[in-house]
């Protein structure tokens, strides 16, 4: 991955990128349009609802780790998990999207010196994650997305 400057201001976010609206740019261009964002690199996470059944796609930042890509459950800080992540933790079998590249993963949740390891570097691609951290009493949980191969 190229290197990237996130903002440091509020003032200098891009928000004309958000949610469905990311997602459908991100798809209908292969991510020319959606995989840089804000200064960072990101990725189509498709998980199965853990109540409805039904399918979300939620764009994230992420880095890779050798060839599997690493996504983080942030939430902005808040004191419970993202929706994405509940609905990993109940069917951790997914689908990810990076630029043209779309493939079935399985996520598992680093720990230990994994995450020890990761998190400085999540920090690095979105320095943003540090506040939040300090905003919340849970660990902020680091995701591993490991593809599954035919």
């Amino acid at each position: 991955m190229s290197e990237l400057r996130p903002p440091r201001t509020p003032e200098e976010m891009d928000t004309s990128l958000y949610g469905p609206e990311h997602v459908r740019a991100y798809r209908e261009t292969n991510g020319e349009r959606g995989y840089i964002w804000n200064g960072t690199h990101i990725l189509l996470l498709s998980t199965k609802g853990r109540s409805s059944g039904q399918e979300r796609t939620t764009p994230l930042i992420f880095i890779e780790d050798g060839d599997t890509p690493v996504v983080v459950a942030s939430k902005g800080g808040a004191p419970d998990h993202p929706d994405w992540f509940k609905n990993l933790q109940a069917q951790p079998r997914v689908r990810v999207q990076i630029k043209d590249d779309v493939f079935e993963a399985v996520a598992r949740v680093a720990t230990g010196a994994e995450r020890a390891r990761l998190w400085p570097r999540a920090v690095e691609a979105w320095p943003q994650y540090a506040d939040y951290q300090q905003r919340t009493d849970r660990e902020i949980p680091v995701v591993m997305l490991e593809r599954l191969r035919s």
